[in-house]
């Protein structure tokens, strides 16, 4: 099976500016990630999807590959469409996000193998237990419930479940895909949906139109880099590395 990981970094972004390239350990931060993505056993080739020629020029600087694409996409999923179609002989697109500098190499690996004999299979994500009683009740922090077979019933920003009678877990979404490369071209061209609409979370595109979501449950580590502190929180932790 050949696995293409892509990682999307956009230049704009509201509250930090620039942030691919913000300073990580002496390092701009999409190179760290694309580093760390690298080092995943499963993966034949790791690429930067980036409509920014700066981005670019910084991930082939360290020895990465970007690709340019284009600038209009209206949505992240449109634009890994876009650089799947340019890889046809791909079986699986594994998505990881600009602005996850601590992703799990280990991770990857088991997003990839929930696909090994598993044909019907056509995307897949990851969650997290949440503990705390304010990232629960964070509408940012998208919960998941699943069935017992670990497939994806809901995704919403509301807290899910509701605690009526207490005791069942609260489990936030982590925004790393994998998708066979065909489904994704498909999905792409789906329409939105109501669902998706009204959470404003893509996932439940796939859900409303029938597709099931394999959910991995991992406890490793996210910082994602949304704010000056999340940038100083995620230093401090390469430095200790």
């Amino acid at each position: 099976m050949k696995v293409l990981c892509v990682i999307p970094a956009r230049y704009a972004s509201t509250r930090l500016p620039g942030k691919p390239l913000l300073d990580i350990a002496g390092k701009p931060m999409v190179v760290r990630v694309y580093e760390r993505a690298s080092k995943a056993k499963g993966v034949s080739e790791t690429l930067v999807a980036t409509d920014d020629e700066r981005i670019k020029a910084a991930v082939e600087r360290s020895g990465g590959k970007a690709m340019l694409t284009r600038g209009d996409h209206p949505t992240g999923t449109d634009r890994l469409a876009e650089v799947a179609a340019a890889f046809p002989d791909v079986d699986l697109i594994v998505n990881v996000q600009g602005d996850e500098p601590l992703i799990e190499p280990a991770l990857i690996d088991e997003l990839i193998a929930q696909f090994e004999g598993e044909p019907e299979l056509a995307m897949a994500t990851v969650k997290t237990e949440i503990e705390d009683e304010a990232e629960r009740a964070n509408p940012n922090n998208v919960k998941v419930v699943c069935d017992k077979e670990g497939y994806a019933l809901y995704f919403s920003r509301s807290l899910l479940p509701y605690p009526r009678k207490g005791g069942c877990p609260v489990y936030k979404h982590i925004g790393i895909y994998a998708y066979r490369r065909d489904f994704l071209l498909a999905y792409a061209k789906m329409q939105p949906t109501p669902l998706e609409q009204a959470e404003s979370l893509e996932q439940l595109r796939a859900l409303e139109n029938g597709y099931r979501i394999k959910v991995v449950e991992t406890k490793a580590r996210f910082v994602g880099v949304d704010t000056a502190e999340d940038l100083a929180k995620v230093n401090e932790i390469y430095r200790d590395m």
